[in-house]
């Protein structure tokens, strides 16, 4: 595996960590409120902003994911598209930019 595939797998990983301990202390705290968390990321023009920022670089990534996965045929690189939204763009991003430089059979 190259030094890049490792540098964006490590990404990805940091990406799924990292956000999630944040989201999971929030929720533990507000008794996994799901409404409570999604309300604190429209709690201010800055936050807002961050949000809608996120959103639309998640969409424009699932956009670009789709297209290429269906030129490239490397059906696996889908899987970042889940993460992305589930996860998050700081894990999916580089999940999919590590699944996509490995060689294509």
């Amino acid at each position: 595996m190259s030094l890049l595939r490792k540098i964006y797998l490590g990404l990805a990983i940091w990406g799924a960590i990292h956000p999630m301990y944040y989201f999971i202390s929030w929720l533990m705290k507000n008794d996994w409120d799901w409404g409570g968390m999604i309300d604190a990321w429209y709690v201010n023009e800055s936050s807002t902003g961050l949000t809608w920022d996120l959103t639309i670089a998640a969409i424009t990534l699932t956009i670009w994911i789709v297209a290429e996965t269906w030129a490239r045929k490397n059906w696996l690189a889908l899987v970042a598209i889940p993460a992305t939204f589930g996860i998050g763009l700081s894990c999916g991003l580089p999940l999919y930019l590590f699944l996509r430089s490995r060689p294509v059979t």
